[in-house]
Protein backbone atom coordinates (compact mmCIF):
# COMPACT_ATOMS: atom_id res chain seq x y z
CA UNK A 1 0.00 0.00 0.00
CA UNK A 2 1.42 3.13 -1.08
CA UNK A 3 0.61 6.58 0.43
CA UNK A 4 1.45 10.27 -0.58
CA UNK A 5 -0.05 13.01 1.26
CA UNK A 6 -1.15 16.76 -0.76
CA UNK A 7 -0.72 19.45 1.28
CA UNK A 8 -2.07 23.04 -0.36
CA UNK A 9 -1.63 26.35 1.46
CA UNK A 10 -3.04 29.43 0.57
CA UNK A 11 -4.08 32.48 2.51
CA UNK A 12 -7.90 31.65 2.39
CA UNK A 13 -7.74 27.97 3.79
CA UNK A 14 -4.94 24.75 4.23
CA UNK A 15 -6.27 21.60 2.29
CA UNK A 16 -4.32 18.47 3.23
CA UNK A 17 -5.10 15.50 0.86
CA UNK A 18 -4.56 11.58 1.81
CA UNK A 19 -3.97 9.70 -1.35
CA UNK A 20 -3.94 5.53 -1.14
CA UNK A 21 -2.96 3.76 -4.04
CA UNK A 22 -3.79 6.40 -6.66
CA UNK A 23 -7.29 7.69 -4.79
CA UNK A 24 -8.40 10.30 -2.55
CA UNK A 25 -8.79 8.48 0.75
CA UNK A 26 -9.45 11.42 3.15
CA UNK A 27 -8.96 15.35 2.81
CA UNK A 28 -8.86 18.12 5.75
CA UNK A 29 -9.83 21.47 5.29
CA UNK A 30 -9.12 24.58 7.87
CA UNK A 31 -10.47 28.26 6.80
CA UNK A 32 -9.37 31.15 9.22
CA UNK A 33 -13.23 31.53 10.13
CA UNK A 34 -14.22 27.91 10.78
CA UNK A 35 -10.82 26.28 12.08
CA UNK A 36 -11.83 23.41 14.47
CA UNK A 37 -11.09 23.82 18.08
CA UNK A 38 -10.90 19.83 18.91
CA UNK A 39 -7.84 19.54 21.47
CA UNK A 40 -7.53 23.31 22.40
CA UNK A 41 -8.03 24.03 26.19
CA UNK A 42 -9.58 26.67 27.67
CA UNK A 43 -10.48 27.87 30.95
CA UNK A 44 -13.92 28.49 30.73
CA UNK A 45 -16.81 30.30 32.88
CA UNK A 46 -20.34 27.72 33.77
CA UNK A 47 -23.05 30.00 32.55
CA UNK A 48 -25.91 27.45 33.19
CA UNK A 49 -26.07 23.67 34.84
CA UNK A 50 -28.99 21.88 33.81
CA UNK A 51 -29.74 18.96 36.61
CA UNK A 52 -32.73 17.62 34.48
CA UNK A 53 -29.95 16.86 31.76
CA UNK A 54 -26.80 16.18 33.81
CA UNK A 55 -24.93 18.86 31.65
CA UNK A 56 -23.74 22.46 31.95
CA UNK A 57 -23.05 25.07 29.19
CA UNK A 58 -19.65 26.38 29.69
CA UNK A 59 -18.77 29.92 27.58
CA UNK A 60 -14.93 29.69 26.23
CA UNK A 61 -14.92 32.31 23.81
CA UNK A 62 -16.74 30.57 21.17
CA UNK A 63 -19.93 31.64 19.47
CA UNK A 64 -21.72 29.58 20.95
CA UNK A 65 -21.75 28.34 24.84
CA UNK A 66 -20.26 24.77 24.83
CA UNK A 67 -22.05 21.73 26.36
CA UNK A 68 -20.55 19.44 29.06
CA UNK A 69 -22.09 16.52 30.72
CA UNK A 70 -22.11 14.60 34.13
CA UNK A 71 -19.91 12.01 32.99
CA UNK A 72 -16.92 13.92 31.24
CA UNK A 73 -16.68 16.10 34.69
CA UNK A 74 -13.87 14.24 37.20
CA UNK A 75 -13.20 15.81 40.10
CA UNK A 76 -9.59 16.65 40.69
CA UNK A 77 -8.06 15.49 43.99
CA UNK A 78 -5.60 17.36 46.23
CA UNK A 79 -2.69 15.66 44.79
CA UNK A 80 -3.64 17.07 41.58
CA UNK A 81 -4.85 13.69 39.73
CA UNK A 82 -8.65 12.86 38.77
CA UNK A 83 -10.43 10.99 41.14
CA UNK A 84 -12.01 7.94 39.34
CA UNK A 85 -15.45 6.59 39.93
CA UNK A 86 -17.25 4.81 37.78
CA UNK A 87 -20.98 6.33 38.73
CA UNK A 88 -20.84 10.08 37.90
CA UNK A 89 -22.01 12.40 40.54
CA UNK A 90 -25.20 14.75 39.62
CA UNK A 91 -23.58 17.83 38.09
CA UNK A 92 -24.88 20.16 40.47
CA UNK A 93 -22.77 18.64 42.63
CA UNK A 94 -19.51 18.79 40.45
CA UNK A 95 -20.33 22.19 38.87
CA UNK A 96 -22.32 25.70 39.82
CA UNK A 97 -23.23 28.21 37.80
CA UNK A 98 -20.17 31.00 37.51
CA UNK A 99 -17.68 28.27 38.20
CA UNK A 100 -13.97 28.57 36.37
CA UNK A 101 -13.20 25.38 34.28
CA UNK A 102 -10.38 24.14 32.59
CA UNK A 103 -11.91 21.90 29.96
CA UNK A 104 -10.76 20.52 26.64
CA UNK A 105 -13.15 20.37 23.24
CA UNK A 106 -13.45 16.64 22.62
CA UNK A 107 -16.25 17.45 19.99
CA UNK A 108 -16.41 20.53 17.63
CA UNK A 109 -19.86 22.50 16.94
CA UNK A 110 -21.82 21.13 14.19
CA UNK A 111 -24.90 22.70 12.79
CA UNK A 112 -26.60 23.90 15.74
CA UNK A 113 -25.10 22.25 18.49
CA UNK A 114 -22.49 23.85 20.48
CA UNK A 115 -18.86 22.02 21.11
CA UNK A 116 -18.58 18.92 23.59
CA UNK A 117 -16.47 19.51 26.18
CA UNK A 118 -13.90 17.29 28.63
CA UNK A 119 -12.21 18.33 31.55
CA UNK A 120 -10.07 14.76 30.75
CA UNK A 121 -7.20 16.77 29.74
CA UNK A 122 -4.92 15.20 27.01
CA UNK A 123 -1.94 16.41 24.99
CA UNK A 124 -0.55 14.79 22.13
CA UNK A 125 3.28 14.45 20.37
CA UNK A 126 3.96 12.20 17.69
CA UNK A 127 4.52 9.15 19.77
CA UNK A 128 2.81 10.05 22.94
CA UNK A 129 -0.40 10.83 24.58
CA UNK A 130 0.08 12.52 28.08
CA UNK A 131 -2.67 12.73 30.36
CA UNK A 132 -1.70 15.49 32.86
CA UNK A 133 -4.10 14.67 35.59
CA UNK A 134 -3.90 10.53 35.53
CA UNK A 135 -1.40 7.95 36.23
CA UNK A 136 -2.89 5.52 33.77
CA UNK A 137 -0.55 3.78 31.28
CA UNK A 138 -1.97 2.26 28.31
CA UNK A 139 -1.31 1.33 24.20
CA UNK A 140 -3.26 2.24 21.14
CA UNK A 141 -5.73 -0.96 20.37
CA UNK A 142 -4.09 -0.77 16.59
CA UNK A 143 -0.90 -1.63 17.67
CA UNK A 144 -2.24 -5.99 17.53
CA UNK A 145 1.74 -7.23 17.88
CA UNK A 146 1.79 -8.32 21.24
CA UNK A 147 5.74 -8.31 21.78
CA UNK A 148 5.43 -4.85 19.90
CA UNK A 149 3.27 -4.00 22.39
CA UNK A 150 5.00 -5.40 25.23
CA UNK A 151 8.15 -3.28 24.41
CA UNK A 152 6.75 -0.57 24.16
CA UNK A 153 5.37 -0.45 27.45
CA UNK A 154 8.41 -1.89 29.19
CA UNK A 155 10.61 1.22 26.70
CA UNK A 156 8.00 3.90 28.31
CA UNK A 157 8.15 2.77 31.97
CA UNK A 158 11.80 2.40 31.73
CA UNK A 159 11.80 6.21 30.19
CA UNK A 160 10.09 7.93 32.80
CA UNK A 161 11.72 5.97 35.40
CA UNK A 162 15.36 7.43 33.76
CA UNK A 163 13.56 10.61 33.34
CA UNK A 164 12.15 11.26 37.13
CA UNK A 165 8.58 11.58 35.70
CA UNK A 166 7.03 8.23 36.44
CA UNK A 167 4.28 9.52 38.85
CA UNK A 168 3.99 13.13 37.28
CA UNK A 169 1.41 12.33 34.88
CA UNK A 170 -0.13 9.53 32.65
CA UNK A 171 0.56 8.13 28.86
CA UNK A 172 -0.87 6.27 25.84
CA UNK A 173 1.64 4.90 23.42
CA UNK A 174 0.40 6.05 19.83
CA UNK A 175 -0.09 4.07 16.90
CA UNK A 176 2.89 5.77 15.28
CA UNK A 177 5.30 4.33 17.74
CA UNK A 178 5.89 0.89 16.03
CA UNK A 179 9.18 0.77 15.89
CA UNK A 180 10.29 3.92 18.05
CA UNK A 181 13.63 3.79 20.44
CA UNK A 182 14.34 5.22 23.85
CA UNK A 183 15.53 8.59 22.72
CA UNK A 184 12.45 9.10 20.76
CA UNK A 185 9.92 8.46 23.69
CA UNK A 186 12.20 10.68 25.90
CA UNK A 187 12.45 13.49 23.11
CA UNK A 188 8.53 13.69 23.60
CA UNK A 189 8.22 13.20 27.33
CA UNK A 190 10.45 16.66 27.70
CA UNK A 191 8.60 18.36 24.95
CA UNK A 192 4.57 17.51 26.61
CA UNK A 193 6.06 18.37 30.26
CA UNK A 194 7.33 21.77 28.82
CA UNK A 195 4.07 22.38 27.46
CA UNK A 196 2.08 21.45 30.51
CA UNK A 197 4.08 23.63 32.06
CA UNK A 198 3.73 26.66 29.92
CA UNK A 199 -0.53 25.53 30.31
CA UNK A 200 -0.32 25.36 34.23
CA UNK A 201 1.43 28.96 34.36
CA UNK A 202 -1.48 30.14 32.54
CA UNK A 203 -4.65 28.56 34.18
CA UNK A 204 -2.62 29.63 37.24
CA UNK A 205 -3.12 32.86 36.37
CA UNK A 206 -6.36 32.91 35.85
CA UNK A 207 -8.88 35.70 35.40
CA UNK A 208 -11.18 35.96 32.24
CA UNK A 209 -12.42 33.24 29.70
CA UNK A 210 -9.63 32.25 27.36
CA UNK A 211 -7.42 30.21 25.66
CA UNK A 212 -4.87 28.06 27.31
CA UNK A 213 -3.48 25.71 24.61
CA UNK A 214 -4.25 25.62 20.69
CA UNK A 215 -3.68 22.98 18.53
CA UNK A 216 -0.60 23.11 16.00
CA UNK A 217 -2.08 24.48 11.93
CA UNK A 218 -3.75 21.13 10.17
CA UNK A 219 -0.42 20.31 8.33
CA UNK A 220 1.50 20.09 10.90
CA UNK A 221 -1.13 18.08 12.86
CA UNK A 222 -1.36 15.76 9.67
CA UNK A 223 2.80 15.12 9.85
CA UNK A 224 2.13 14.19 13.61
CA UNK A 225 -0.81 11.86 13.03
CA UNK A 226 -0.59 10.47 9.33
CA UNK A 227 3.11 9.91 8.78
CA UNK A 228 4.00 6.35 8.90
CA UNK A 229 6.92 3.91 6.97
CA UNK A 230 4.23 3.21 4.04
CA UNK A 231 3.83 7.34 2.89
CA UNK A 232 6.35 7.19 0.10
CA UNK A 233 5.77 11.48 -0.72
CA UNK A 234 4.43 14.75 0.98
CA UNK A 235 4.59 17.31 -1.61
CA UNK A 236 3.84 21.28 -0.11
CA UNK A 237 3.10 23.70 -2.44
CA UNK A 238 4.10 26.55 0.25
CA UNK A 239 7.60 27.38 0.83
CA UNK A 240 7.17 28.30 4.41
CA UNK A 241 4.62 25.80 5.47
CA UNK A 242 7.51 23.41 3.49
CA UNK A 243 10.23 24.86 5.99
CA UNK A 244 8.33 24.18 8.78
CA UNK A 245 7.40 20.82 8.11
CA UNK A 246 10.70 19.65 6.92
CA UNK A 247 12.36 21.34 10.70
CA UNK A 248 9.35 18.91 12.31
CA UNK A 249 10.36 16.12 10.14
CA UNK A 250 14.22 16.40 10.88
CA UNK A 251 13.31 16.28 14.48
CA UNK A 252 10.99 14.02 15.49
CA UNK A 253 11.12 11.70 12.40
CA UNK A 254 14.69 11.95 10.43
CA UNK A 255 14.12 8.73 8.93
CA UNK A 256 11.53 10.62 6.77
CA UNK A 257 12.38 13.84 6.35
CA UNK A 258 13.65 12.79 2.73
CA UNK A 259 9.86 12.08 1.82
CA UNK A 260 9.21 15.68 1.49
CA UNK A 261 8.94 17.54 -1.32
CA UNK A 262 8.51 21.50 -2.24
CA UNK A 263 5.85 21.17 -5.32
CA UNK A 264 7.03 24.13 -7.84
CA UNK A 265 4.43 23.21 -10.91
CA UNK A 266 2.81 25.78 -12.70
CA UNK A 267 -0.62 23.53 -12.41
CA UNK A 268 -2.42 24.05 -8.97
CA UNK A 269 -1.06 20.67 -6.78
CA UNK A 270 -5.21 19.16 -6.27
CA UNK A 271 -5.42 20.02 -10.02
CA UNK A 272 -2.98 17.79 -11.05
CA UNK A 273 -3.77 15.02 -8.88
CA UNK A 274 -7.11 14.94 -9.59
CA UNK A 275 -8.19 15.66 -6.07
CA UNK A 276 -10.37 18.92 -6.89
CA UNK A 277 -12.41 16.61 -9.01
CA UNK A 278 -12.80 14.14 -6.18
CA UNK A 279 -14.02 16.97 -3.58
CA UNK A 280 -16.77 18.24 -5.92
CA UNK A 281 -17.75 14.33 -6.74
CA UNK A 282 -17.78 13.72 -3.04
CA UNK A 283 -20.70 16.90 -2.45
CA UNK A 284 -22.79 14.98 -4.57
CA UNK A 285 -25.38 12.43 -3.51
CA UNK A 286 -24.53 9.80 -5.83
CA UNK A 287 -21.41 7.76 -6.26
CA UNK A 288 -21.03 5.74 -9.62
CA UNK A 289 -19.72 2.30 -8.93
CA UNK A 290 -17.23 0.34 -11.35
CA UNK A 291 -19.85 -2.13 -12.06
CA UNK A 292 -22.88 0.40 -13.00
CA UNK A 293 -24.28 0.14 -9.88
CA UNK A 294 -24.52 3.13 -7.42
CA UNK A 295 -24.35 4.90 -3.97
CA UNK A 296 -27.02 7.21 -3.00
CA UNK A 297 -25.80 9.02 0.53
CA UNK A 298 -28.45 11.46 2.20
CA UNK A 299 -27.19 13.08 5.17
CA UNK A 300 -29.66 13.89 8.14
CA UNK A 301 -29.68 15.81 11.03
CA UNK A 302 -30.34 12.29 13.01
CA UNK A 303 -28.32 9.89 10.65
CA UNK A 304 -27.40 9.43 7.02
CA UNK A 305 -28.14 6.72 5.28
CA UNK A 306 -26.89 4.88 2.21
CA UNK A 307 -28.52 3.07 -0.51
CA UNK A 308 -26.80 0.87 -2.84
CA UNK A 309 -28.23 0.07 -6.44
CA UNK A 310 -27.38 -2.15 -9.10
CA UNK A 311 -27.90 0.43 -11.70
CA UNK A 312 -27.58 -0.98 -15.09
CA UNK A 313 -24.89 -4.07 -14.18
CA UNK A 314 -26.27 -7.17 -15.21
CA UNK A 315 -23.80 -9.60 -14.53
CA UNK A 316 -22.68 -12.13 -16.25
CA UNK A 317 -24.40 -15.55 -14.58
CA UNK A 318 -27.27 -15.08 -12.01
CA UNK A 319 -29.20 -12.26 -10.04
CA UNK A 320 -27.49 -13.50 -6.58
CA UNK A 321 -24.14 -13.02 -7.95
CA UNK A 322 -24.70 -9.96 -9.50
CA UNK A 323 -25.98 -8.39 -6.25
CA UNK A 324 -23.20 -10.19 -4.57
CA UNK A 325 -20.55 -8.59 -6.57
CA UNK A 326 -22.30 -4.95 -6.07
CA UNK A 327 -22.63 -5.19 -2.41
CA UNK A 328 -19.19 -6.32 -2.20
CA UNK A 329 -17.94 -3.31 -4.34
CA UNK A 330 -20.29 -0.74 -2.56
CA UNK A 331 -18.90 -2.23 1.01
CA UNK A 332 -15.06 -0.60 -0.22
CA UNK A 333 -16.52 2.60 -1.53
CA UNK A 334 -18.62 3.06 1.37
CA UNK A 335 -15.76 2.52 3.58
CA UNK A 336 -14.35 5.41 1.59
CA UNK A 337 -16.98 7.62 1.41
CA UNK A 338 -17.26 7.66 5.08
CA UNK A 339 -13.77 8.88 5.51
CA UNK A 340 -14.00 11.12 2.31
CA UNK A 341 -16.90 13.21 3.34
CA UNK A 342 -15.74 12.61 6.75
CA UNK A 343 -19.48 10.88 7.78
CA UNK A 344 -20.25 10.82 11.37
CA UNK A 345 -22.48 9.85 14.31
CA UNK A 346 -25.54 7.15 13.19
CA UNK A 347 -25.37 5.06 9.82
CA UNK A 348 -27.92 2.87 8.01
CA UNK A 349 -26.62 0.87 5.29
CA UNK A 350 -29.11 -0.84 2.85
CA UNK A 351 -27.08 -3.11 0.59
CA UNK A 352 -29.21 -4.96 -1.70
CA UNK A 353 -31.47 -7.87 -0.89
CA UNK A 354 -29.17 -11.38 -0.85
CA UNK A 355 -30.74 -14.24 0.44
CA UNK A 356 -27.38 -16.08 0.68
CA UNK A 357 -26.46 -15.87 4.51
CA UNK A 358 -22.71 -17.18 3.21
CA UNK A 359 -23.31 -13.95 1.17
CA UNK A 360 -24.23 -11.73 3.98
CA UNK A 361 -21.43 -13.15 5.51
CA UNK A 362 -19.45 -11.76 2.82
CA UNK A 363 -20.54 -8.18 1.97
CA UNK A 364 -19.89 -8.20 6.77
CA UNK A 365 -16.45 -9.34 6.58
CA UNK A 366 -15.41 -7.24 3.08
CA UNK A 367 -17.14 -3.92 5.03
CA UNK A 368 -15.45 -4.32 8.31
CA UNK A 369 -11.57 -5.09 6.41
CA UNK A 370 -12.23 -2.00 4.66
CA UNK A 371 -13.22 -0.17 7.99
CA UNK A 372 -9.79 -1.51 9.67
CA UNK A 373 -7.93 1.43 7.63
CA UNK A 374 -10.22 3.87 8.74
CA UNK A 375 -8.30 6.21 12.27
CA UNK A 376 -12.06 7.12 13.46
CA UNK A 377 -13.61 4.32 15.45
CA UNK A 378 -16.33 2.49 14.29
CA UNK A 379 -19.29 0.22 15.22
CA UNK A 380 -21.04 -2.66 13.36
CA UNK A 381 -24.08 -4.66 13.64
CA UNK A 382 -24.76 -7.70 12.14
CA UNK A 383 -27.86 -7.99 8.47
CA UNK A 384 -31.61 -7.00 10.26
CA UNK A 385 -34.64 -8.66 9.45
CA UNK A 386 -35.34 -5.54 6.94
CA UNK A 387 -31.69 -6.48 5.38
CA UNK A 388 -30.41 -3.50 6.83
CA UNK A 389 -26.32 -2.42 8.39
CA UNK A 390 -26.16 -0.08 11.43
CA UNK A 391 -23.14 1.05 12.40
CA UNK A 392 -21.64 3.76 13.84
CA UNK A 393 -18.36 6.10 13.30
CA UNK A 394 -16.91 8.55 15.42
CA UNK A 395 -18.06 11.65 14.87
CA UNK A 396 -15.32 14.88 16.08
CA UNK A 397 -15.72 17.96 12.91
CA UNK A 398 -18.08 18.62 11.08
CA UNK A 399 -18.69 16.64 7.44
CA UNK A 400 -17.28 18.01 4.31
CA UNK A 401 -20.22 18.51 3.44
CA UNK A 402 -21.52 20.70 6.38
CA UNK A 403 -17.98 22.31 5.94
CA UNK A 404 -18.49 23.39 2.21
CA UNK A 405 -21.86 23.76 1.58
CA UNK A 406 -24.66 25.78 2.82
CA UNK A 407 -28.73 25.08 2.59
CA UNK A 408 -30.19 26.10 -1.06
CA UNK A 409 -32.41 29.50 -0.04
CA UNK A 410 -34.75 27.95 -3.02
CA UNK A 411 -35.60 24.74 -0.88
CA UNK A 412 -34.58 25.96 2.18
CA UNK A 413 -32.56 22.59 2.67
CA UNK A 414 -34.97 20.02 1.71
CA UNK A 415 -33.68 19.18 -1.87
CA UNK A 416 -36.77 19.79 -3.15
CA UNK A 417 -39.63 22.61 -4.05
CA UNK A 418 -43.66 22.35 -4.90
CA UNK A 419 -43.91 21.72 -8.62
CA UNK A 420 -45.43 24.90 -10.84
CA UNK A 421 -49.22 22.63 -11.08
CA UNK A 422 -49.32 23.06 -7.16
CA UNK A 423 -48.49 26.59 -6.66
CA UNK A 424 -51.21 27.71 -9.31
CA UNK A 425 -53.61 25.73 -7.24
CA UNK A 426 -52.21 27.21 -4.04
CA UNK A 427 -52.59 30.93 -6.03
CA UNK A 428 -56.21 29.64 -7.11
CA UNK A 429 -57.08 29.25 -2.84
CA UNK A 430 -55.63 32.25 -2.51
CA UNK A 431 -56.76 34.55 -4.91
CA UNK A 432 -60.62 33.01 -3.58
CA UNK A 433 -59.70 34.15 0.07
CA UNK A 434 -58.68 37.05 -1.39
CA UNK A 435 -62.14 37.85 -3.59
CA UNK A 436 -64.53 37.34 -0.98
CA UNK A 437 -62.80 39.69 1.59
CA UNK A 438 -62.22 43.11 -0.78
CA UNK A 439 -64.54 44.53 -3.69
CA UNK A 440 -62.01 45.29 -6.07
CA UNK A 441 -63.09 44.30 -9.40
CA UNK A 442 -58.81 43.53 -10.59
CA UNK A 443 -56.40 41.23 -8.74
CA UNK A 444 -52.96 41.00 -9.77
CA UNK A 445 -51.10 38.10 -9.25
CA UNK A 446 -47.17 38.46 -8.92
CA UNK A 447 -44.94 34.73 -9.67
CA UNK A 448 -41.97 33.58 -11.08
CA UNK A 449 -41.82 32.59 -15.15
CA UNK A 450 -42.91 29.39 -15.33
CA UNK A 451 -45.57 29.74 -12.52
CA UNK A 452 -47.10 32.62 -14.59
CA UNK A 453 -46.28 30.79 -18.16
CA UNK A 454 -48.93 27.89 -17.02
CA UNK A 455 -51.35 29.76 -15.79
CA UNK A 456 -51.68 31.38 -19.05
CA UNK A 457 -51.65 28.22 -20.98
CA UNK A 458 -52.51 24.89 -19.24
CA UNK A 459 -54.69 26.13 -16.84
CA UNK A 460 -56.03 28.81 -18.80
CA UNK A 461 -59.45 27.43 -18.77
CA UNK A 462 -59.06 26.70 -15.21
CA UNK A 463 -58.50 30.57 -14.55
CA UNK A 464 -61.40 31.44 -16.75
CA UNK A 465 -63.57 29.53 -14.69
CA UNK A 466 -62.33 30.71 -11.35
CA UNK A 467 -62.93 34.47 -12.61
CA UNK A 468 -66.49 33.79 -13.46
CA UNK A 469 -66.72 32.48 -10.17
CA UNK A 470 -65.34 35.70 -7.62
CA UNK A 471 -67.15 37.36 -10.51
CA UNK A 472 -62.89 39.29 -11.04
CA UNK A 473 -60.39 39.62 -13.21
CA UNK A 474 -57.03 38.46 -12.76
CA UNK A 475 -54.09 40.05 -14.44
CA UNK A 476 -50.36 38.45 -14.42
CA UNK A 477 -47.05 39.91 -13.41
CA UNK A 478 -43.92 38.60 -14.08
CA UNK A 479 -41.43 38.83 -10.87
CA UNK A 480 -38.06 37.61 -11.81
CA UNK A 481 -36.49 37.32 -7.95
CA UNK A 482 -38.94 35.13 -7.13
CA UNK A 483 -38.14 31.31 -6.20
CA UNK A 484 -40.89 29.00 -8.38
CA UNK A 485 -42.92 28.46 -4.60
CA UNK A 486 -43.16 32.60 -4.16
CA UNK A 487 -46.03 34.41 -5.21
CA UNK A 488 -48.27 37.60 -4.02
CA UNK A 489 -52.40 38.18 -4.69
CA UNK A 490 -52.68 41.85 -4.36
CA UNK A 491 -55.68 44.43 -4.83
CA UNK A 492 -54.70 45.99 -8.80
Amino acid sequence: MSEEILINVTPMETRVALIENGLLQEIFIERPGSRGHVGDIFLGRVVRVMPGMEAAFVDIGLERAAFIHNTDVTPIGPDGFEVRDDSAAPVQQLLRDGQSIVVQVAKDAISSKGARLTTHLTLPSRNLVFLPRSRHIGISQRLEDEQERERLLTLLNSCLEEEGVAEQGGYIIRTAAEGADAESLKSDIHFLHRLWDAVKRRIQRGGEVTTLYRDVPVYMRTMRDLITSSVEKIRVDNEESYLEITRFMEEFIPDTAAVVELYRGDRPIFDVYGVEDEINRALSRKVKLKSGGDLVIDQTEAMTTIDVNTGGYLGSRNHAETVLKTNLEAANAIARQLRVRNLGGIIILDFIDMQDEEHQRQVQRMLAKALEKDPARTTITGISQLGLIEMTRKRTRESLGQLMCSPCPVCEGRGIQKSAETVCYEIFREIMRVAKAFENDVLLVMASQLVVDRLLDEDSAALADLEELVGKTVKFEVEPMYTQEQFDVVLF
